[in-house]
């Protein structure tokens, strides 16, 4: 074997990660600690600092896989936004296919839901912090409406248009109206502020997933009927 082949075929080093792989842990690791003070303080309670001590990196660094303190805030909304979002369409999809003409309110609602709330109950700490922040960002007045539409509304558009097939006769103002008030109820629990625990004395848990699940698409299902049809 000449010495041009033998170069060509030589094993990459067993044992220790390549350029790319370093990079992308890096770039992982800083998303997390920038999800988790984000979903804590806010945007404007952060400091790029503050997340390169947290993260065991410096500032250069965040500087230059994201470029500013927005871009890092963009990328950790989207990071699992991406995610989120193409299982809801999924769910949502699957339900259609499957019940045509015979879908319901709390059929679209539990399709949109079902994913969200899968990862709240299952997806760690990771996930917690991002709907906690998910949660702050729609009640975020000066810019949190534009965030939110940025990101989620092919979502939501797809859910008003599949209750819009249970509810024939409802005009598109009075399912706006209602989602808004489902999107309310949702983001506040899933910020899982044990306001609930406190107001219950211990009777309800904020963190008590299966017990939110069949109350919230019940109580969001309701809500629709009610106002969509008057009665």
């Amino acid at each position: 074997m000449s010495a041009a082949t033998s170069a060509r075929v030589r094993p990459a080093r067993v044992g220790r990660p390549n350029k790319d792989s370093r990079e992308k842990d890096a770039r992982e690791a800083i998303l997390d600690v920038a999800e988790e003070r984000f979903s804590r303080h806010g945007f404007h309670g952060v400091t790029v600092r503050e997340v390169a001590n947290a993260a065991h990196v410096n500032t250069a660094l965040i500087h230059y896989y994201f470029g500013s303190k927005k871009e890092l805030f963009d990328a950790v909304f989207m990071r699992r936004a991406e995610i989120i979002n193409a299982e809801r369409m999924a769910a949502m999809d699957a339900y259609a296919a499957a019940h045509g003409d015979g879908v319901t309110v709390e059929g679209a609602i539990e399709a949109f839901l079902a994913p969200v709330l899968t990862r709240l109950a299952n997806g760690g700490p990771g996930w917690r912090n991002y709907f906690a922040l998910v949660g702050l960002v729609n009640s975020t007045t000066a810019w949190g409406g534009e965030v939110m539409t940025r990101y989620f509304d092919p979502v939501i558009h797809r859910l008003i248009d599949l209750i819009a097939c249970a509810l024939p006769e409802a005009s598109k103002e009075d399912l706006y109206w209602s989602y808004n008030f489902l999107s309310g109820s949702l983001t506040l629990s899933l910020a899982e502020t044990g306001r609930i625990d406190r107001l219950s004395e211990g009777l309800c848990h904020s963190d008590d997933v299966e017990a939110l699940r069949p109350r919230m698409i019940a109580y969001a299902a309701a809500g629709f009927r009610r106002v969509c049809e008057g009665k």
